[in-house]
């Protein structure tokens, strides 16, 4: 397994560039190993040319009304400073045409540089006596406003990218090994599988890791979402990138280099910007049909109004125009800005795209089908109801949690659990025993009790009083396991214990609901746990002792109705994962979950789902939305650079041309920005 880099930030941000080039270059492979920067340097120089040649044109003279100053030579200042700007400010659009070219694949590059070459060639024949009228104004400014727009664009494309280049750094550079009573400072690079390290308060983890001693309050915001620290104690997990509080933690490490969930993410995320999708293909034919169109139009402009009768600097101003003005700039960043968006923002919220296709097709979605365990429930053991007869609720349960905090079994945790969360004191105990496959037994200030099955106490012949058959009888037939307190001759307490039901599960069918999406779930569990589980909920369809290998013919059958997508944790359930429209892993770290699910949810909430749907239908929203600006903007804006409306007066510049296409570009970047607006959470 390739391990981190001990540069990590630097390597990731080398990385983020070509993912986010590559991301943006499929929709015109126009900013190979360009920066934000360098368009800024190229405009601020070119702005500042700009300055003289508007002081000498004719246009800013007539408009204001001033003589500019004559100096010998003065004739050759505009001609060399356009030339100056054309190679230094120009050139870039020159270098990405030939690079279109040679890919057979012409697009915006080609036509800007297409117009910037023409305007300066015309303008330097008519300088050395070819009849016409230069336009070294019209060159100039149009280059300064596609630098600009470039560099809008760049910076709209590197803010929107900067999900990746965060979560690198949180890695740090160097780890604190330690080695029998030393501790040593070696390179990230350096760790292996079985280390042990040293975090210190305020530090972050440098690799995923088990805590063998020590507490503290970690914070895994970056992982889940969730603001608020996380507890950790002896044999809790700790992510890679995670930020250690108050307290020291040595933590012998799992997982080091890409194996860490830190770095699956980043893998996930890179991924996602670079995939492509079916309409980021879509608008590359456009654009490319867009630029022949274009050209086909320019040139017919030009043979138009020439044979028309007008002047050449006339037919060649018109031509430039309708080049720079059909560029497909908007098309380009049309859908790859949506798609780095999205994926940045449901990464930020802890929900991983691994199939763009599928994400997109999640739109459609009519039926989501839920795993229960550990997907619509927390996987764990929680006291549903404790009944008691001759004490109070608290003198049973804290007996009850006295003798099961030397036992290990699930069932007696969630009992030391809840008396831990009602804060009941725990009694010392005397004479521990554990009964295999009964429960335990123990002395609680010398009284004889006994914790366990149900079907102990019947095979030891304890009395049951009346007011607790009533509650053992409805927690049969709920599908809740029972836990039994007695003594040596009846039976003093029932406390009912269920699989706990994640909070925001019930949120999350209610919100589907609302979204014209039936919720099903699919469970191996028994029919009265299934049937429980689902009233609880508000699920109105469910399937009962469903084995693994069945869940994906279920699946299967559901999409009859229409596109479904399975919820899992991606163990058992990567049949069903694989066979849905829309396969959801709860949880991330497991590679079974990485590979086949589309989409996985780091922070195991069901809600979680429902913010990946709207976020799916935002973002289609978006892209459709995108085009149709990008396209039906040129539908209007060509015809109007060729002049048909010039008969009222209406005739645009080269400059104004760019003017609007980079407006139209703008627009598209804006429209795209709004899906940071989406709520994560609509609790």
């Amino acid at each position: 397994m390739p391990r981190l880099s001990p540069h990590a930030p630097h390597d990731m941000h080398e990385a983020m560039g070509h993912a986010g080039h590559a991301s943006h270059e499929g929709g015109s492979g126009k900013h190979a190993a360009h920066t934000p920067e360098m368009f800024r340097d190229r405009l601020v120089l070119s702005v500042i040319l700009t300055l003289p040649i508007l002081y000498y044109s004719d246009q800013a003279q007539q408009w204001l009304g001033y003589h500019p100053l004559r100096f010998p030579g003065v004739n050759a200042l505009v001609p060399a400073l356009a030339a100056a700007i054309y190679f230094y400010g120009g050139w870039v659009f020159v270098q990405g045409a030939r690079g279109e070219l040679r890919a057979r694949m012409p697009g915006m590059m080609t036509l800007v540089a297409l117009a910037i070459t023409v305007a300066f060639v015309f303008s330097l024949a008519v300088s050395v006596g070819f009849p016409g009228m230069p336009f070294y104004w019209e060159l100039a400014t149009l280059i300064d406003v596609m630098l600009f727009g470039h560099w809008m664009e760049m910076l709209s494309v590197q803010g929107a990218s900067k999900a990746l280049e965060h979560l690198a750094a949180l890695i740090p550079l160097v780890a604190h090994r330690v080695s029998g009573d030393t501790i040593e400072d070696v390179p990230v690079a350096r760790l292996r599988q079985g280390d042990r390290i040293l975090i210190r308060p305020g530090e972050q983890a440098p690799a995923d890791g088990v805590v063998e001693s020590g507490t503290s309050s970690v914070n895994e915001a970056f992982l889940t979402g969730e603001s608020r620290p996380v507890v950790k104690r002896p044999g809790d997990e700790v992510v890679g990138g995670a930020v250690n509080g108050e307290g020291a933690l040595t933590v012998r490490v799992t997982r080091t280099g890409e194996a860490t969930t830190l770095s699956q993410i980043r893998r996930l995320v890179r991924e996602a910007q670079v995939s492509r999708s079916r309409f980021q293909s879509l608008a590359d034919r456009a654009a490319y049909w867009l630029t022949i169109v274009a050209i086909g139009v320019g040139v017919v402009t030009f043979i138009a109004w020439m044979t028309l009768g007008r002047d050449v600097t006339m037919a060649v101003t018109r031509a430039v125009t309708v080049f720079v003005i059909a560029c497909p700039h908007a098309l380009g960043l049309a859908i790859p800005l949506v798609i780095v968006i999205a994926t940045s923002l449901s990464a930020r919220h802890g929900i991983l795209v691994r199939n763009r296709e599928a994400f997109e097709r999640a739109k459609d979605l009519r039926v989501v089908a839920f795993d229960k365990t550990g997907t619509l429930t927390e996987g764990r053991f929680k006291v549903q109801a404790t009944h008691a007869d001759g004490a109070s609720d608290t003198v049973a349960l804290g007996v009850a949690a006295s003798l099961e905090t030397m036992s290990e079994h699930p069932l007696g945790r969630a009992i030391v659990e809840e008396a831990a969360r009602r804060q009941i004191p725990l009694m010392p105990v005397t004479d521990f025993r554990a009964v295999p496959g009964k429960g335990v037994e123990g002395r609680v200030t010398s009284h004889l009790y006994r914790v366990g099955r149900p079907e102990w106490a019947s095979e030891l012949a304890l009395t049951w009083p009346a007011r607790l058959k009533e509650p053992a009888a409805q927690a049969d037939t709920r599908g809740e396991s029972m836990i039994v307190l007695g003594n040596d001759r009846q039976v003093l307490a029932v406390f009912t214990v269920a699989d706990a039901v994640r909070e925001s599960a019930r949120e999350a069918v209610r919100q589907l609901r609302g979204m014209g999406i039936e919720s099903v779930m699919i469970t191996g569990d028994a029919e009265a746990v299934a049937r429980t589980v689902a009233h609880d909920l508000g699920i109105e369809r469910y399937h009962a002792r469903v084995l693994p290998a069945d869940k994906a013919k279920i699946v299967t059958e559901l999409k009859t109705a229409g596109p479904t997508a399975f919820v899992g944790d991606g163990i058992n359930d990567a049949p069903a994962l694989v066979e849905a429209d829309l396969g959801v892993a709860i949880g991330a770290g497991t590679n079974v979950a990485i590979e086949s699910a589309d989409l996985v949810l780091v922070n195991s909430d069901p809600l979680d789902v429902v913010f990946a749907l709207k976020l799916s239908r935002a973002t289609y929203a978006k892209m459709v939305q995108n085009l149709f600006w990008a396209t039906g903007y040129n539908a209007i804006a060509i015809p109007l650079a060729a002049g048909a409306a010039s008969a009222w007066g209406v005739v645009l510049s080269p400059a104004v041309g760019a003017l609007l296409m980079s407006l139209s570009t703008i627009i598209v970047a804006l429209n795209a920005m709004l899906l940071r607006g989406i709520a994560p959470r609509a609790h």
